[in-house]
């Protein structure tokens, strides 16, 4: 699971509050005096899965460390329209300039968990897991995929730090894929995975005999997919992925691939209706 409990988090959230607050709030600091206390309470207007909650203390914190936010809900929870969530009380600017802010990061994030949480249902009864991909928002890459986390599903790879993917253009680069995987190995610890992007039976094929640890099946029809699977044969764990979506992701499944990757469920997520309210 990834955790939101880090030095790069604590980094994102106060960029994000320079960014929206920069020399000051404007609104709030003419209409509040900076004695007034106030309190608030989160709730959805929609049903869904709860994630980002944490965000809260860590946004407020830095706006005034005297701010005390109540939980009523985990991370992962499945909520009702019209369920509370959360209370925030304390300083009146601290809250009303932090507001926004908390609002879009547990919207967005919960958006993601819900979807994510659907693509994994709708792949029952199949033993494949849901994962995103790199198509992320900049900045927002750690949340998204702690969402997806959060929604059932399986984080892919955080970057091109933690694991080699060699996909067509490398493929195109580096002469074949077997030049291409003996390349990877030599030049990366032992204990980085190497995957390989294939799209047909003879690649699939090719990434075997060069000993690939993932072979991900793109845009392969599914029929193609399923002998890709049969001839590896559980000698390489097994990625679906390309235009994947609700209608089709359990056939994609029913194939038996290991995983299905896709970047509907971040890119396509939307967010949760989520308010705060005095």
């Amino acid at each position: 699971m990834v955790s939101l409990d880090t030095l790069q988090v604590r980094k994102l959230i106060r960029q994000a509050l320079a960014e929206d607050i920069g020399t000051g709030d404007l609104t709030t600091n003419a209409l509040i005096s900076p004695e007034q206390q106030l309190s608030a309470i989160y709730n959805t207007r929609e049903d869904g899965i709860i994630a980002g909650l944490p965000i809260l203390s860590l946004i407020f914190r830095e706006l005034d460390p005297q701010i005390n936010v109540k939980l009523l809900v985990n991370d992962g929870d499945r909520i009702e329209k019209g369920q509370q969530l959360a209370v925030v009380s304390g300083n009146a600017r601290a809250i009303l300039t932090g507001e926004r802010l908390s609002l879009n990061f547990i919207q967005k994030m919960s958006a993601i968990a819900t979807l994510t949480d659907k693509f994994q249902q709708a792949i029952r009864p199949y033993k494949a897991v849901i994962c995103d991909t790199r198509k992320s928002c900049p900045n927002f890459r750690i949340f998204e995929k702690y969402s997806v986390g959060i929604g059932g599903g399986k984080p892919h790879r955080m970057g091109l730090y933690d694991a080699v993917m060699i996909k067509d253009n490398h493929i195109c680069a580096a002469g074949s894929i077997e030049k291409a995987v003996k390349a990877a190995r030599k030049a990366v610890p032992h204990a980085i995975t190497i995957e390989v992007e294939t799209e047909n039976i003879a690649q699939v094929q090719e990434a075997l005999f060069a000993d690939a640890d993932i072979i991900m099946l793109d845009n392969m029809p599914v029929a193609m997919m399923k002998e890709a699977v049969q001839l590896i044969n559980g000698r390489a764990i097994t990625e679906a992925s390309g235009t994947v979506s609700l209608e089709n992701v359990n056939v994609i499944a029913s194939t038996g691939v290991d995983y299905i990757s896709t970047s509907a469920i971040t890119a396509k997520a939307g967010i949760l209706d989520i308010g705060l309210d005095m």
